[in-house]
């Protein structure tokens, strides 16, 4: 029987370039990014210069977390209370949990089989409620026909804001995640695409949305030393009516970050040498349906889902274990329990209960693994064929 000995939340280890400027910061004593000399710009500030020429976008603010940088964006935008904001049905928790902190009430938008929201549902959905705003959460990387998405908010009149933890370094059609709403939101979490354990940014080309973003930040009266920033003059009035909500990220992570920014796109021609490997194991497997990746999308492989049409809870838990007895960790979504990350609409009970036959159906059928860069290809075969077994295995019961 074959067996996978490796762990499946293994990192890189942080380049050395960035652990020797980690420690010249710690030996500094100058965490705090507002604690300079002088001039000169702190670490939080050049990442953020990076993060955004990287991107091609105006502004860019470093947050102490992805889902922190998500509420930013809802309260700099204006979400009221009570307000409805569109989002995905399938997605992790801190997306809707954004919205209900910033007082909006997330209305959930079905998923199709290949794992992005259902436009003619939003379509429905955007009429129903009349929504100004619609949070698309690129879920586990699958991009979505993004001009298709576009030209539904433009009949609508409404605003995209686009959390973007999964596709940092994805594009559709040339154009970089992250930059077709009013703002868009990543992740620096352990797990995502560049570490720092945690963190996230916020991008956008709306100065008065970025001004307020900054000041929420917890910015005081230092925002221009925001070289990414909007002019002085946006903080004008929004100074004195804008709530210091501290959500900086600091300098020692900053520091950790900017060399992997710079490895980004070599990490993603990385990550897509081990998705393909082991989807190309996983193709003839009976019964196995992958997600489309349509030919406009280039997708970051840091993860692979996939359906088993007609699975019973029986048969999912048998071929969970199976797999897990064999090294290899898979996420069932159709699980009856919330487990480590991975939860659905019926746990956030925080949330209305919404109707959603569509998505529970693709959930119930939906398992998930993460694809870390500790892995060679031939682990990623080794892992497709295990999974190919198993799958064998439970449906012969």
């Amino acid at each position: 029987m074959d067996i996978f000995q490796k762990s499946f939340t293994q990192q890189e280890p942080i380049p050395a370039s960035g652990i020797s400027r980690a420690v010249e910061v710690m030996l500094s004593g100058r965490l705090h990014r507002y604690n300079t000399i002088a001039e000169e710009p702190s670490e939080t500030a050049m990442l953020e210069e990076a993060f955004a020429n990287y991107l091609g976008t105006k502004y860019c603010l470093a947050c102490a977390s992805g889902g922190y940088a998500l509420s930013t964006a809802l309260r700099a935008f204006g979400v009221r209370q009570g307000e409805p904001v569109l989002t995905n049905a399938f997605t992790l928790s801190p997306v809707p949990g954004a919205i209900a902190t910033s007082g909006g009430q997330a209305i959930l938008v079905e998923t199709t089989e290949n794992l992005v929201m259902d436009l003619a549902d939003l379509e429905r959905k955007l009429l129903a409620t009349s929504a100004r705003l619609v949070l698309i959460s690129h879920m586990r990387g699958h991009l979505i026909d993004m001009d298709a998405l576009c030209a539904v908010l433009a009949r609508h009149g409404a605003s995209l804001i686009e959390d973007c933890a999964h596709t940092m370094g994805a594009s559709w059609d040339g154009k970089p995640s992250g930059t077709f709403g009013i703002a868009a939101c990543f992740s620096t979490q352990t797990y995502k695409h560049i570490n720092s354990g945690e963190g996230g940014l916020l991008v956008s080309n709306e100065p008065a949305l970025m001004a307020k973003a900054i000041l929420l930040s917890g910015s005081y009266m230092l925002y221009e030393r925001h070289t990414k920033g909007p002019a002085a003059q946006t903080y004008a009035d929004l100074r004195f009516t804008t709530p210091n909500c501290s959500g900086r990220m600091d300098d020692l992570r900053a520091a950790i970050l900017i060399p992997q920014l710079a490895e980004l796109d070599e990490r993603v021609q990385r990550w897509n040498a081990r998705y393909q490997a082991l989807a190309a194991e996983l193709e003839s497997a009976s019964g196995l349906y992958l997600p489309a990746r349509p030919a406009k999308e280039r997708f970051v492989g840091s993860s692979l889902q996939f359906l088993i049409r007609g699975i019973r809870d029986q048969q999912a838990s048998a071929f969970v274990a199976r797999c897990k007895n064999q090294g290899v960790e898979l996420k069932w979504f159709g699980a009856p329990e919330p487990q480590g990350y991975t939860s659905t609409h019926f746990s956030w009970k925080y949330l209305d209960a919404q109707t959603l036959p569509q998505t529970d159906q693709v959930l119930h059928e939906l398992f998930d693994l993460r694809i870390p860069l500790t892995f060679t290809l031939e682990d990623c075969r080794l892992i497709g064929r295990i999974i190919r077994q198993a799958i064998e295995a439970i449906t012969d019961q």
